[in-house]
């Protein structure tokens, strides 16, 4: 019997990498299955984001971008080859990462998953009364109308005939705000000093000295006395330096627009474009405050828009409500004029549901969202996508979920995968790597010490591999005994914040206390909405840690100010010829190292400084030395290495909490965007914890490997027994099982949550409690799927 022979096509499997060597990685040869689950693995710092990221998605997306029209990409990101020899089986990659979602106020969840476009047709169809088209319910467009003479040519002669024409543009933008939902009332004493006259300095606004373009634009518009003080003004002379609308005025023969400062200040600082400098955004905070818009309370539309109803609920009505309740809503309407767009509009919103965001509303503010609901939120897009056989590429896809619903997370990576598509998955939670068809384990070590493949297979055969995944993934956790008494508490009253319904609770205090609950049930609310502003708290939130060219480890730590400190008094010369930013810079490079060559379309290309050998000092600078070490080569030092030769004083301090958190093998001088994110946690939490009474830290183990949470574990007990009280808001069981007192916080999300449902030690709560927390923790433990009887 003749067997068909196999069509070529099919032979292309696989994605082949061969020769890696980003970052870390030491001629990484790998191949991974398509349209299979990969899981990738391996302690913090090994490399995983280094394959994964920075090789196969970044020469999949380089690849099609080079197959745009050199115009195009003109205007595209342009980004170099991996270093890698050769990769091949490449598919389209689609990252879905955890890069929050940007502050622009415009955007909220119902704009950035495009389900406000689906309700904003359902309500142009059947509100009462009828508004418009759809645009008539939107907050980013505002109303335009218009009409002017033009010229039309008619007739076999052309000869132009003048019509009038009218435009009409119906938007629903609340015309007071602007469509922000917000306003800001100006404190007009901290724009000006009105004692002064404008020559003697007048505009207290950043930017506008004396004799600078701006401040010629007030003091030289022909309005107003320059050398008369502010006090003494008119109320036309007040109104214009303060109030007036954008006029045509001549400056030194130039013409220009005239803005008052009120309106500039409401322009520039609470525009569409935040500011970013530092002191930009300290002036912001001093001059005004934010407050709901008084002509639309907040909802960002217009009358007609936000008044008319379906079904009794309006627009702004069905944005406040939680999208588990907002589905309900949806799915009640029986029209069948619309019935293609409720349909997809419930099928996107189940999947917000079925993802754990359920408790999220569409008017959240997308800057408000952690990296994980980010991310979540970001996938639901491709969810039922007809796209197929392209790779997806996610970054710890359950940070910030609560282990019930990491299950419901494994059901969409097998959603994707079953509709033929290749999933990749950077993870270390135990019961993502289980549902895996293909792992790979990336060590044995991190940093230097790391970059191999240490197993490649099925996940049956990681345990034989004998790495430290292998040795950890069936490993359970262990309750803490005996656990500590607290020694006082901190109370909390009438809490209400967001979903939080009136509770009273007493944190202990002298021990480690783990806040539970599923995402979305209260625990931030509870813990930063009730501490937040305490004298005696220091809280290290979940905000990503960010730098350029120039950041390492040492600047971001503060390490490098005593390290400066000791060379310049010990060479006797200024401090600032220490630092790679300042004086002590070589010429050629700016302290880079590197020369950097842009040029139109192409990535930037960096080559060696020839002036200083890539070492970014002066000569000079070089030959003055500390403990024989040259500025550069302290740089080029371990921690553990810094360590040893820094044993006193500021430097040893902070290089003691750089060890306490597990990164031994972090070079000083090592480029911060090429930290993993579990690298970048732990630096955080080294850089910011000072001594405290009380230290609050959320989700400390995110993005930790099992190996690196037995290292952040024994810090926070170090922590406990020198006296902090320690709080952390936690879903790792791992981290849970080893408090002294847990408050969970549930039993749901959103409006079925915010109550306290659990007080007690991890036993009590193993041995009496039946909540979600308490019944994956008895289940990680190994105990009976049930409580104890009271």
């Amino acid at each position: 019997m003749s067997t068909q022979p196999t069509h070529p096509a099919d032979a292309h499997d696989t994605i082949r990498v061969h020769g890696a060597r980003v970052n870390n990685l030491q001629d990484v040869d790998v191949e991974l299955p398509k349209r299979r689950l990969t899981v990738v693995t391996g302690i913090s710092g090994s490399g995983k984001s280094s394959l994964v990221f920075g090789t196969i998605a970044a020469e999949s997306r380089r690849l099609i971008n080079e197959t745009y029209s050199s115009f195009v990409q003109a205007f595209m990101p342009t980004t170099a080859r991996p270093d890698v020899d050769h990769l091949d089986g490449l598919t389209a990659a689609i990252v879905i990462d955890q890069e929050r979602m940007g502050n622009n106020p415009r955007s909220t969840v119902g704009t950035a998953t495009d389900a406000l476009a689906w309700l904003r047709v359902i309500f142009s169809r059947l509100s009462t009364p009828h508004v418009g088209p759809s645009t008539a319910f939107s907050f980013n467009t505002a109303s335009v109308s218009g009409q002017g003479a033009i010229s039309i040519d008619k007739g076999a002669d052309r000869k132009p005939v003048k019509e009038v024409k009218r435009f009409q543009v119906l938007g629903g933008m609340c015309p007071d705000c602007e469509g922000m939902g917000t306003v800001a009332a100006i404190d007009e004493d901290v724009v000006v000093d009105r004692s002064r006259s404008l020559t003697e300095g007048a505009i207290l606004l950043p930017g506008y000295p004396p004799d600078s373009w701006g401040w010629r634009a007030y003091a030289e518009s022909g309005r107003l006395d320059p050398d008369k003080t502010l006090r003494d003004y008119s109320e036309e002379e007040w109104r214009w330096l303060m109030h007036a609308e954008p006029t045509k005025v001549k400056v030194g023969g130039i013409n220009m627009t005239y803005l008052g400062l009120v309106p500039r200040i409401r322009q520039t600082l609470f525009g569409e474009r935040p500011p970013k400098q530092a002191h930009m955004i300290a002036f912001k905070e001093r001059v005004a405050t934010e407050g709901p818009c008084p002509a639309c309370g907040g909802t960002r539309l217009n009358e007609p828009a936000r008044t008319a109803t379906v079904r009794g609920t309006t627009l702004p009505g069905c944005c406040e409500m939680e999208i588990s309740e907002l589905l309900r809503w949806v799915e009640a309407l029986d029209e069948p004029s619309v019935a293609p767009v409720q349909r997809a509009l419930a099928e996107m919103l189940r999947s917000m549901v079925d993802i754990g965001l359920g408790y999220l509303s569409l008017s959240r503010a997308s800057g408000t969202l952690s990296g994980g609901e980010s991310q979540r939120v970001k996938m639901v897009r491709h969810l039922g996508s007809a796209l197929t056989d392209v790779t997806y590429v996610f970054d710890e896809p359950t940070v910030g979920l609560h282990p019930h619903d990491i299950a419901r997370m494994n059901d969409l990576l097998r959603q994707l995968r079953d509709s033929g598509s290749t999933v990749l998955v950077v993870e270390h939670k135990p019961e993502v790597i289980d549902f895996a068809d293909h792992v790979i384990d990336i060590g044995p070590g991190a940093g230097s010490e790391g970059g191999q493949i240490v197993y490649t297979g099925p996940r049956e055969g990681l345990e034989a591999s004998g790495s430290v995944t292998g040795r950890l993934l069936d490993r359970r956790p262990t309750l803490r005994e005996p656990v500590r008494s607290a020694t006082s508490s901190l109370p909390v009253r009438d809490a209400r914040r967001n979903n939080l319904l009136g509770v009273d609770v007493d944190i202990p205090l002298g021990v480690l206390v783990a806040v539970t609950g599923v995402a979305g049930s209260g625990k931030s609310s509870l813990v930063h909405g009730s501490l937040a502003g305490r004298e005696e708290v220091l809280i290290v939130d979940q905000s990503a840690i960010r730098g350029s060219r120039r950041s390492n480890p040492a600047t971001y730590s503060g390490l490098l100010d005593p390290i400066r400190t000791a060379f310049a008094k010990e060479n006797g010369v200024k401090a600032a010829l220490f630092s790679p930013n300042s004086e002590g810079a070589c010429p050629a490079c700016n302290g880079y190292g590197e020369i950097f060559t842009e040029l139109p379309g192409m990535p930037p290309v960096a080559t060696p400084c020839e002036a200083c050998g890539g070492r970014r000092f002066q000569d000079e600078v070089l030959g003055y030395t500390l403990h024989g070490l040259a500025i550069d080569e302290v740089l080029r030092l371990s921690v553990a290495e810094a360590a040893e030769v820094f044993t006193t004083g500021k430097a040893a301090t902070i290089l003691r909490r750089l060890l306490d958190v597990g990164l031994p093998y972090l070079r000083l001088g090592q480029r911060l965007s090429s930290l993993s994110g579990g690298e970048r946690q732990r630096l955080k939490l080294a850089s910011q914890l000072r001594a405290s009474p009380v230290i609050v830290l959320d989700e400390p183990s995110s993005g930790l490997h099992l190996a690196d949470t037995d290292t952040l574990l024994a810090m926070l007990h170090g922590l406990v027994d020198q006296g902090t009280s320690v709080l952390v808001i936690e879903h790792n069981l791992a981290v849970v099982s080893q408090a002294d007192w847990i408050i969970d916080v549930g039993p749901g999300a959103g409006h079925e949550g915010g109550r306290i449902v659990f007080e007690g030690t991890p036993a009590q709560m193993v041995e009496s409690s039946d909540t979600l927390t308490a019944q994956h923790l008895r289940q990680r433990l190994g105990a009976a799927t049930a409580p104890r009887p009271r």
